[in-house]
């Protein structure tokens, strides 16, 4: 992969190239790795939901290769403590993203590229502010939090509507966390991943989380 420092020229046909090759990595994946790296995932992030108890979390349904697994839902449902609330996204026509309360992740519908949407009232696109941790997908994520997604822009939008002492976490595969990642003054940075291998990772000093434990070491493979 390449590797980008700060001083390099960041450009959108840099972006286009190294999302090419994470695509083209993860699906070299066999359905036996996705599905033990999904559970390792799940795991992971489900135990820092049990640790911060939440009331209010946003996150995501995979889909295809993506890390986490579709039954993600189901898992954080499980892990949210009494009376907490899961918010998934509702892509909108202008590619940004609304959001709706989970409560059954059997009830979700299908949506326009091949994505998976609450059915119920449409809380507003700031609704994501609200939220005590926000999980977001990634292809790539760099040891400064810069954030590489699919290009559309949704999760820059919604990211810039987080506070900055909100826990913002990444889903990666292993392999995805690396040194450096081409960046532009509109991508908003994240404060933390999880990959298979590595559980959670803090790219500096994230609120919530015990730097004592593991998830307060930063190590970049």
């Amino acid at each position: 992969m390449p590797d980008f420092s700060d001083g390099a020229e960041p450009t959108h046909e840099a972006k286009r190239r190294t999302r090419v090759e994470l695509l083209a990595r993860r699906r070299r994946l066999t359905p036996t790795d996705r599905s033990a790296a999904a559970g390792r995932v799940q795991a992971e992030l489900a135990d820092l939901v049990r640790r911060l108890r939440p009331t209010r979390i946003t996150a995501y349904v995979p889909v295809g290769t993506e890390p986490g697994g579709p039954d993600l839902p189901a898992a954080l449902l499980a892990a949210l403590p009494a009376g907490g609330e899961l918010l998934l996204p509702v892509l909108r026509d202008d590619l940004d993203l609304d959001w709706a309360r989970c409560t059954d992740p059997g009830s979700l519908v299908a949506a326009g590229r091949g994505l998976r949407e609450p059915a119920g009232p449409r809380l507003g696109t700031g609704a994501v502010a609200t939220a005590a941790l926000v999980v977001v997908p990634a292809l790539a994520v760099d040891a400064r939090g810069v954030r590489l997604g699919r290009g559309g822009g949704s999760y820059d939008r919604a990211l810039a509507r987080v506070p900055a002492a909100t826990l913002t976490v990444a889903l990666l595969h292993d392999g995805e966390l690396v040194e450096g990642l081409p960046g532009e003054p509109h991508d908003r940075p994240v404060r933390a991943v999880i990959t298979p291998s590595g559980g959670l990772r803090t790219l500096g000093a994230a609120p919530g989380v015990d730097p004592g434990t593991s998830a307060g070491r930063t190590r970049v493979p």
